[in-house]
């Protein structure tokens, strides 16, 4: 099989020059993978954002009270549990990918996109909404969620772990996996799979666009796709 990329940096470059989601979760599907992606209620907050990157999953859990005095888990005396950990670990080119609590409250928010971004991280999606949407466009984060909606997670939930495996509406996201996002959803393809998933999309891509040449030239959709078997 021959291998387009040297790196993730590379694969990262050439997805956002040359592919779009559509196309990769197409290929998976060939391969077998037919539940991987997110559910469409998970939305770039602008249209025109473009996620990328490895997984760094974040688990968290409601709670109903900011601070818990006479706890047995040290981890409720403390805001937010260990978000700003997790939030601390993202390293470049990671995805902020964060389930586990009821949708009521903002899980992502400017702060944490001036944060991210200082770190090098390629976005964050949240199964749950997002707030501060004005300041997140303005730094241009790519941000998805449910929308925006102001309520803070402080007195109403918790980061319990993180780089552990979380679900999303029943698709496991593992450490290290590939998030990729645009207008159309988000897809997690499994880290085991990248390898066969990019590479048939890019030759797909690159061969629709030979298609496309020869219908502009006048070739019958019935010839074209007896000739390179893409339509």
């Amino acid at each position: 099989m021959t291998t387009h990329w040297k790196n993730d940096k590379e694969l990262f470059k050439i997805a956002k020059k040359e592919l779009f989601v559509a196309l990769v979760g197409d290929v998976l599907d060939k391969m077998g993978y037919l539940h991987q992606f997110l559910p469409p209620n998970l939305k770039p907050l602008n249209d025109d954002f473009v996620v990328i990157g490895r997984a760094m999953p974040v688990l968290e859990a409601d709670v109903f009270e900011e601070i818990v005095d006479n706890t047995n888990n040290p981890l409720m005396e403390k805001p937010f549990g260990i978000m700003f950990e997790a939030l601390d670990s993202l390293k470049e080119d990671e995805v902020y990918i964060c389930s586990g609590s009821s949708p009521k409250y903002a899980l992502w928010g400017g702060l944490m996109s001036t944060r991210a971004i200082n770190l090098g991280g390629a976005g964050a999606v949240v199964d749950g909404w997002s707030r501060d949407t004005k300041e997140i466009l303005n730094l241009d984060f790519p941000t998805f969620s449910f929308g925006g909606y102001a309520q803070d997670q402080g007195p109403r939930g918790k980061v319990i772990d993180y780089r552990v495996p979380i679900e999303i509406a029943g698709i496991r996201i593992n450490p290290g996996d590939i998030v990729y996002g645009d207008v159309d959803g988000v897809l997690i393809v499994p880290k085991e799979a990248v390898k066969e998933a990019f590479t048939g999309a890019i030759e797909k891509a690159r061969g629709e666009q030979l298609v496309k040449k020869v219908l502009e030239a006048g070739m019958s959709t019935v010839d074209a796709f007896n000739k390179f078997g893409i339509m």
